[in-house]
């Protein structure tokens, strides 16, 4: 466990404190829904950069070719 602390104004901690935001299983679930919001927000820009590029997605077949390819490079790789 890590232990964070934070300067707010008083005014902002009387009020996130009366709506129970400062608890810990609240601030918890605040962290977690602005991250996951955060990588949301970096796979939409992910996704509109490889559609500008003009790039196809990529088939279930070729996905698994390049698994298969990876693989049999680390295998080499290894010496096995």
């Amino acid at each position: 466990m890590t232990t964070v602390q934070i300067t707010i104004s008083d005014a902002l901690a009387k009020e996130a404190a009366a709506e129970g935001l400062l608890e810990p299983g609240s601030i918890e679930a605040i962290l977690r829904e602005r991250l996951a919001a955060a990588r949301i927000a970096k796979m939409q820009a992910t996704r509109q950069k490889l559609a500008a590029a003009g790039t196809s997605p990529m088939t279930a077949e070729e996905i698994e070719a390049e698994i298969q390819a990876y693989r049999a490079e680390r295998r080499r790789a290894a010496g096995a």
